[in-house]
């Protein structure tokens, strides 16, 4: 097997892991990416801790790039770190990864390169809160600025099984909008569940791979189904098929409904748990200011009473 091909299938197995996880765990932290993965019985890394740019010792190209998402108060070292969320959900083809320190020939920088002029498609996570990254596959490196000290990145096509980099407009704004709709689901739900202390609104279990961040509007409403915590509610998995299929409902004072429907069955200790929330309160957030809206709570309650 020559060197082309072996990349091409370590590649190819780093992509199904990411993306298995990113199935299991929605947003990557450290836990998830330090044990990097598994290829013919040795173990690989994913990152560099310490650094954005990584190629694994294993492997003749690239594998993978990383933009943090500052924490509050810290100092943002590259100005990709404040504009690649802006000119992905502007819509702009290409977002910017700025290189590593000023030295264009570092072999950091030259890994971007030859991803460049080879089009060899990479994992981008991207940062969508301290500590947490949303991986996009594959990402391509569409252009290399050694005066700017900078490259661009185009999304590919996730559900392609070869590689191949965008041709043309169509399919890079295809994938964009493929990556958009995903970075909104990732940041809605990491903002939502921070808010309620990665809890369910409802029950209080605190296990972040069994909740989901809910929408009391759906996004296609252009008023009010924006992507904001007082549009969201961090529910269980049961708890949330329950509220989008009517069958529990939340007033604009925080109780909880639940439907004649479900009242009126006998059977089964999960049954019964349901039954029991009619008349309970919600667990707020700390703040305020994210606590549910009452009028999108109002609109919900309404489509509740007409469904019942």
């Amino acid at each position: 097997m020559n060197v082309e091909d072996r990349d091409t299938r370590m590649r190819m197995a780093a992509f199904d892991h990411v993306r298995r996880l990113s199935e299991t765990h929605g947003h990557l932290t450290r836990n998830e990416l330090a044990p990097g993965f598994m290829y013919e019985g040795n173990r690989i890394p994913l990152v560099n801790p310490q650094r954005g740019i990584f190629k694994p010792r294993q492997m003749p190209y690239l594998l993978s790039i990383r933009t943090v998402f500052p924490r509050p108060g810290a100092r943002v070292w590259y100005d990709d770190q404040r504009q690649v969320h802006h000119q992905i959900f502007e819509g702009e083809e290409t977002v910017d990864y700025a290189f590593m320190g000023q030295d264009p020939e570092a072999a950091d920088n030259q890994w971007l390169k030859e991803a460049w002029e080879k089009q060899i498609p990479v994992i981008y996570f991207l940062g969508v809160s301290p500590g947490r990254y949303q991986p996009i596959v594959p990402t391509y490196i569409s252009h290399w600025d050694g005066f700017a000290l900078k490259s661009s990145l185009v999304f590919g096509n996730p559900s392609l099984t070869t590689f191949e980099a965008p041709s043309n407009e169509v399919e890079r704004r295809y994938a964009l909008r493929m990556v958009k709709e995903r970075l909104h689901q990732a940041t809605f739900r990491e903002a939502v569940l921070h808010a309620y202390r990665d809890r369910c609104a409802i029950s209080g279990l605190p296990e972040t791979q069994l909740l989901d961040a809910a929408h009391i509007i759906s996004d296609g409403d252009e008023a009010l189904g924006q992507p904001v915590v007082p549009n969201g509610l961090a529910l269980s998995k049961i708890h949330h098929a329950a509220f989008d299929a009517h069958l529990i409902g939340i007033d604009p004072d925080y109780r909880l409904h639940v439907s004649e429907r479900l009242l009126e069955k006998k059977n089964g200790p999960m049954l019964q748990a349901l039954k029991q929330l009619d008349g309970s309160g919600l667990h707020l957030p700390s703040r305020t200011i994210d606590h549910p809206d009452p009028e999108r709570l109002e609109r919900r309650f309404e489509t509740f009473r007409k469904a019942g």
